[in-house]
Parts: structure tokens; sequence; C-alpha cells
């Protein structure tokens, strides 16, 4: 005859336990009795035991609660396993009564029951009570400390992972010496989260020193440290990537992730197709948003295509993370019909892929369209957070809706429970701004009730210049050298105000500071995405290898441009130079470089798309206009701001940008 499993025979005896009928009790009994000794605790610890191994934990619970029924005393073994499954299932209420228990049978003390009640009360939040259960241990060993150390760090306390840490490291004893990758992981995690110099890196000679850095969790969690930690992290996690033996999906999602928050798509890219060729390594759902959020950043739009197919070949376009991504990514790669079809097609939606949606109409100026979608959010029972508002009211500053803007500002608090924080303010200063209340805006930021940030008086500055308000502008550039004095943009922002403004003396005042203090103003560049490539264009470009061609092309358009009226626009431009010499500074710039070459790059009718890392300036946004009706074509130029549609000699933005 066969022989039950010890899982069958629990089932059976628990069944007994709880069985009303009479005769079901007593042929469970009978199978029970056959097999296992039921008054002998060992028998039940090995029972719950295994049950708690193969994540049967509701079972172990149920196993430890028939045995006590049989009024059995459990030993210094069975403790453990137990308290591990209401870890398991996170109920407190069970791991208490299972403390408590421990307690009554002088079992608490014990370091192998002290460290699972550590991991228990951890897991279910109650880090306080975890580390009174620490504290009142008369002897600890390793897995002890690593377990409250684990247990800081996945409640939030990264200050207090550290600093236990540190106090592991003196001990007298070898404990410290005993600190194994999982204690690491941890540790690590921590110090990513601590604002402290040099901490990282102290922690990484650490981990050197035991032999720890090329383990897969630990190399993985050590580059997310140095991306997060430090300047120049982003080198040295690439240097931790290369070092780690038996890379798994999160360390290529890790780095890419890395190189696309720092704005280094082409290297994501690298490393995405390092990814594809590495058979070892099946790639996920969050490889396929990392790579998105890249194309986001670089604005290479084919890309975005083929990772979109790779999508919809997994089978994951209703996966709501990787949707939202995909609508993130046409958005900002100038498809925002694109983007509303992917939307549509989306049979579940969360706060963020609404959020992401509303935010793309803003950016293209489809204010109307975002505002539209907005209640709708609200009438499918998903309530607006906190970075709804932001795109709302970016949504209404793109298009100067001043009025609709106020009114949903002032409904944030009172209807949705949102408070309004520095972004929101932000958006308010920018939208009042701009429309020309700067009076208006300025009582705004008088009546916050957090200390306004860069953000928000750079936004007034920037509304100072749109308007010509020279007084204004010289109370916010005076907050914002108290804010960040070594910002250069600033500078150069208050400078072009006393150039429009006719103030010469003030402008070469304004640059004289700029010089003693060290201060360049940071390159605009362009980027254009050409057969997978993606092209990069600095001012008066020498570098490009086509750049003979295009200076040749951008000399036949100049004609063109003239022979349509177009007058350069250089009332900003230095005023120590001649006039010749403003218009050929203007002629090449970084956007009309990028402009020419799509034009000569690509097939009549197609559309070109441009990114720019800084603000359009005004005479390329003029020249642009009118190449789009001379080539009779359509540009789509994503700058620091916004997204600008250009066809038949007109802007999407109505010139309000």
């Amino acid at each position: 005859m066969k022989v039950p499993s010890k899982k069958t025979l629990f089932s059976s005896v628990s069944r007994l336990l709880h069985t009303e009928r009479q005769t079901d009790r007593q042929n469970l009994t009978t199978l029970f009795n056959r097999y296992v000794d039921k008054t002998d605790v060992f028998s039940w610890n090995s029972v719950i035991a295994d049950l708690a191994r193969s994540n049967d934990s509701s079972e172990a619970l149920r196993a430890f609660s028939s045995m006590r029924k049989l009024s059995l005393h459990p030993n210094r073994s069975t403790f453990p396993c137990a308290i591990k499954a209401c870890s398991s299932l996170l109920d407190l209420f069970s791991g208490k009564q299972t403390h408590q228990q421990a307690f009554v049978f002088g079992y608490h003390s014990d370091v192998f029951v002290s460290s699972a009640l550590i991991v228990m009360y951890s897991t279910c939040g109650q880090v306080e009570d975890a580390r009174k259960v620490f504290d009142e241990m008369p002897v600890r060993n390793i897995v002890c400390w690593t377990s409250m150390i684990r247990g800081y760090d996945l409640n939030g306390n990264a200050l207090d992972a550290v600093s236990l840490f540190k106090e592991l490291l003196l001990l007298d004893g070898r404990d410290h010496e005993d600190v194994d990758s999982k204690g690491m992981v941890s540790v690590i995690s921590a110090c990513s989260r601590v604002a402290a110099k040099g901490l990282t890196e102290s922690i990484h000679g650490f981990v050197v020193k035991r032999g720890f850095e090329r383990g897969v969790s630990v190399g993985n969690t050590l580059l997310d440290a140095y991306a997060k930690g430090r300047e120049g992290g982003v080198a040295v996690a690439r240097r931790i990537f290369d070092e780690i033996v038996g890379k798994d999906s999160v360390s290529y999602n890790s780095i890419m992730s890395v190189y696309a928050q720092n704005g280094m798509s082409s290297e994501a890219f690298d490393v995405f197709r390092i990814l594809m060729n590495d058979k070892g390594v099946t790639f996920n759902s969050i490889t396929l948003s990392t790579v998105l959020l890249a194309v986001s950043h670089s604005g290479a739009l084919r890309v975005g295509k083929c990772v979109h197919d790779q999508v919809v070949r997994m089978g994951l376009e209703d996966d709501v993370v990787v949707g939202t991504s995909i609508i993130d990514m046409y958005c900002k790669c100038g498809r925002v019909e694109t983007a509303r079809k992917v939307f549509d097609r989306m049979r579940k939606k969360n706060v963020r892929t609404w959020t992401a949606m509303i935010a793309g109409y803003g950016m293209h100026g489809h204010a109307v369209k975002a505002l539209e979608l907005f209640p709708v959010m609200i009438s499918s029972g998903v309530r607006p957070n906190y970075i709804t508002f932001v795109s709302v009211l970016a949504a209404c500053s793109h298009a100067g809706l001043h009025v609709e803007g106020w009114r949903w500002f002032n409904s944030m608090k009172g209807r949705f429970g949102v408070e309004p924080g520095l972004e929101h303010y932000g958006c308010m200063v920018d939208l009042l701004g701009r429309a020309g209340y700067l009076q208006k805006a300025y009582d705004l930021v008088q009546t916050m009730k957090m200390k306004p940030d860069s953000v928000i008086w750079s936004s007034l500055l920037a509304a100072c210049r749109i308007h010509k308000n020279v007084e204004l502008a010289e109370i916010s550039v005076a907050r914002l050298f108290e804010l960040d004095p070594s910002n250069c943009g600033y500078y150069m922002l208050l400078s072009h105000i006393y150039a429009d403004a006719g103030r010469w003396k003030e402008v070469e005042r304004v640059r004289t500071v700029m010089k003693k203090r060290g201060l360049v103003k940071p390159p605009g560049f362009s980027l254009l995405e050409l057969n997978g490539e993606v092209h990069v264009f600095l001012i008066g470009d020498e570098e490009h290898p086509k750049r003979e061609e295009i200076y040749e092309f951008l000399e036949e358009l100049n004609v063109k441009l003239l022979e349509a009226g177009y007058v350069s626009n250089t009332a900003s431009v230095c005023h120590d130079v001649d006039e010749e010499e403003k218009e050929m500074t203007l002629r090449v710039h970084s956007e009309k470089l990028a402009v020419a070459f799509g034009i000569m790059s690509t097939v009549p009718g197609s559309t070109v798309s441009v990114v720019k890392n800084l603000r359009v300036c005004s005479d390329c946004h003029d020249v642009i206009k009118l190449v789009s009706k001379i080539v009779d074509r359509e540009f789509v130029v994503r700058d620091a701001k916004r997204f600008h549609h250009f066809k038949n000699g007109f802007c999407s933005c109505g010139d309000y940008w």
C-alpha cells in the first residue's frame, strides 16, 4: 500500500479535528494513527515545516492549531516555522498569538524563534516591535542582525539600517565577518537612500573585501545605489554591470534605467541589443517599459515602434504598465494621435494611464482635448492624483487657459483631497505670467504656504521676458541667485531681458559677473533620428559627416526664405557684433541644421521630427514655420517646454510658447 505524504496526512488530521460527522472522524483517526504518531511533537514539527517550506502557509498554521488542540507542548523547533507562516500571510494577529505562546513555553529568547519574530514583525510593518524583540535577545547571531537590518530597509528606515550595520561592524566578536550576500543587499539598498557623502563607496569597499561584488543580487543593488547616490555614478554603475557574473533581467533593466534617466538613450539601446543576444536571459514587461523610457527621452520613434511590435508579439498590450509606457513614448515622440489609439484599445487603465494621455495632449498644445478627457477619467471612477493635476494645469498653461486653470487649481483640495504642491504653484505662476497677469502671478507666490523654489521664480522670470517687465524680473532673479547662484540659465535670461529693453550696460554687467564666476551657458543641441540612428547637432556644427552638404542646402533655403519675406530676429543677440554676424549666428542654430538635414535625408511629404534640449528661439520658430510652407512638409519639434507642429506656415502653439 502506498504511504500517504505528510501533507495528505495533515489534511486528514485537520479534517479529523474539524469534521462534525462521527464516521468521518473514525476513518480519519484510523488513517492518521496508522502512519503518524499523533502524540509525537517531532512528527507535527515535520508536517508544519514541510508545509511552511512549500508555501502552504495557511495549512501550516492550521497544523499548528491542530497540534495545540491535542494539548501537545510545542518545542523550540515548532515556533520558527509557525511564525514564518504568519510572515508569509502578513497575519499580524496570528503572529502575536504565536509570540505569546512562545513566551508562555519559555522559547521567546531562543535565537531562532527571535529571528523569526523579527522577520514577522518587520514584514507586517511593525518594525518597532521587531526592534524590541532584537533588543531583548540575550544572545544574537548574524541571522538576527541581518534580519533586523533587512527589517529596517523593508520599512524605509534607511538611516537605522545603516546605523545598525555600523554597530555590527564594531562588535569585538566575529559576527560581522559572517555577513552574507543577503545582508549586504539590504545594507546597500539602505545606503542608496541616505544622504551621506562617501557612504556607498565605503560599503562598496567592504563588499569587495568580502568577495560579494560579482554576485548578481549584490551587483544589482550596488548598481542601483551608485546610480542614485553620486555624480559619476553612471560610469561606476556600468563597471559594476560588466563585472556581474550570471546577469539576470534585473541587471539589464537596472543599467538601462540608469542610462534612460540620465538622458543616455543610445547607451540604453546598446545594452538592450546585448540583452537580445543573451540567450540566458529572458526580458520582461519591465525591460520593455525601460527601453520605452529611453525612447521617450531621445524621441527615437523608429526604435519605439520596434519595441511596440515586440510588445504585441509577447501579448503584453493589455499590461497596464507597458501600455502606459507606450502612450508616454508616442506622446513624447510627437505622435499624440497614435498614443490616443493605444489608449482607447487598453481594456484596463489606471491613474497613470489617464495622466499620461492628459499630459500628452497638454504638451502638444491640445489643451481642450486634455480638459475633455479629464472629466471622463473622473466619471470612470479613477481618482486623480498629485501628478494628474500637474498635467491638467500644465495643459492649461500651454494654451493660456487661465480661467480653467484657476477652476481646477481651486478644486484640488476641496473636491479631490489633493494638497497643492510646488509643481502646481509652478504651473499656475507660469500660466498667469505667460498670459500677462504678472502681478497676479507674483501675488500668488507671496501667498504660498511653502517656500517658493527655483522653478517658481524661473517661471516668473521667463514671463517677465515675454512681457518685458524688467522690475519684476530683477526681483525674481534676486531670489534665484539666493537659491541657485551657479545656474547659468538665470543670468542668460536676465541678460536677454536687459537686451530686449536696450539696456546694454546691464547686459555687459551680467555677462561680466558670469565670466568672473566661471559660468558657461550649457550648449544647445538638437536630435534627429534617421533609419534607427540618432544624429546630434550643435550650434555651428562642424562635426557631422555631411556638414558641407547641410550648409550648402541651408544657403539655398535661406534664399527662398528671403524671397518669402523672412527678416531675421536679431534683437537680443549680442550688441557688440554687427548685424551680419548676428544673422550668421542665428542661421546656424542647431534646430535649423537638424531641420535642413531632415529635409535632405527623407522622402518628400514625410514628417521630420526634431528634439531640442532648450527652448526653441523666436527666430528658429519663424524660420521653421516658413520652411514648412516652402517645402510643403510637416515638422514636429520637441523643445524643453512642449511640442510644436509646423505645417503650411503655421505652428500648433499659435505662437504662444
